[in-house]
């Protein structure tokens, strides 16, 4: 006698109700709380530690990931749906004996599997937010993963919704075929109709492939100017001074010139000093010589060999001294350094004897 045999003649009974012997009851709850504690167990255990092992970063805790309720019913379905099939199939009572009634542990199991199926698609659409952490890592070129997470994550909820809605079509007994015949047909006017979408999808790819900029970076795009936050499959968000969001379709920016502040490798800094008419030629040049040697001693500067201090203008009022510095490509160092520069040279003219310009001034007749 086999095992299944054996489990149905210890199941089997009188009918006590709706076709359920008492054993057969008692087992129909053990099932439940087998696929309860299956869910739970996979909820909090399981399924944190295959996101740790898996997960290449840890600015993500796996039990914080997968704790979502979904998740554990959607094991405990499946354990539900499987065993209640398993047992329809192989175990069988005496003749003339009850264990339960056929058509109720097959409605249980398709609501069961259909649980399942959209618990499944529910937790998979949520998952896909947390795509970059398979996708980022610590480490260098940490913007070009982030853009690749974002457009990642934006290209996986279309198709976790468009393979959701085949799925569910077929767990719900609709036929597509009229439908996917249908497209063939107005084929040629949807595409005429999105052929906007379809550009946008072409040039998020293009920004990928190409990296003109990334998440995080600080551009100017067809007069737009902020921190890009998000690259969509339709559009570009960025965030400008303001504080206000912009939203770019893709296709544009794919087709505009974009100036990428982020990817600099210095930053410039060119002050400039006027001084009357009448200042000793000695001096200016004592000036430019001594600002030169102390700005390029500090260590911020860089590029020493394109640095300069010269003077760049005569007029019948003024002369003028201009300065060409670079600086590491740090926004607050350049507003430091340039600050340091400009007391510098009012210290050195000071020294070297020499006036400033003042238009207000007139000379007396």
């Amino acid at each position: 006698m086999t095992i299944a045999s054996e489990l149905g003649n210890s199941l089997s009974g009188d009918d006590v109700i709706y076709g359920f012997s008492t054993n057969g009851i008692g087992f129909l709850v053990l099932l439940t709380i087998v696929s309860v504690t299956a869910g739970l167990t996979s909820r909090k255990l399981l399924f944190p530690r295959i996101m740790d092992l898996f997960s290449k970063t840890e600015r993500i805790d796996g039990r914080t990931l997968f704790a979502p309720r979904s998740l554990g019913w959607m094991i405990g379905l499946l354990v539900m749906w499987q065993s209640i099939d398993w047992v329809l199939e192989n175990v069988h009572s005496a003749e003339g004996e009850h264990i339960w009634r056929s058509g109720w542990m097959e409605i249980i199991s398709q609501f069961s599997r259909g649980g399942f199926v959209i618990l499944m698609l529910v937790a998979a659409y949520r998952l896909v937010d947390y795509l970059d952490a398979f996708i980022v890592v610590e480490g260098d070129n940490m913007a070009a993963r982030r853009s690749l997470a974002s457009v990642a994550e934006a290209i996986g909820r279309l198709t976790v919704v468009i393979v959701g809605v085949f799925v569910l079509a077929g767990l719900f007994g609709l036929n597509l075929n009229g439908l996917i015949a249908g497209l063939g047909i107005t084929g040629l006017a949807l595409a005429l109709a999105a052929k906007d979408s379809v550009a946008n999808i072409f040039g998020a790819i293009s920004i990928i492939i190409d990296q003109p900029f990334n998440v995080g970076d600080w551009i100017i795009v067809d007069g737009v100017e902020g921190e890009v936050i998000t690259i969509g499959l339709r559009t570009t968000m960025i965030r400008t001074s303001n504080d206000t969001i912009v939203t770019m379709p893709n296709s544009n920016i794919t087709n505009s010139a974009v100036e990428n502040f982020t990817m600099r490798r210095f930053r410039r800094i060119r002050p400039t000093f006027e001084f009357e008419e009448d200042s000793d030629e000695g001096a200016l040049k004592k000036f430019c010589e001594t600002l030169c040697e102390q700005v390029l001693a500090d260590p911020r500067t860089t590029k020493a060999e394109d640095s300069w201090v010269r003077i760049t203008n005569s007029l019948p009022s003024k002369i003028t001294v201009s300065c060409n510095f670079y600086c590491q490509s740090s926004a607050k160092i350049q507003r430091e350094l340039t600050e340091d520069i400009l007391l510098m040279g009012r210290a050195i003219g000071a020294d070297c004897s020499l006036s400033f310009h003042e238009p207000r001034q007139r000379r007396q007749l």
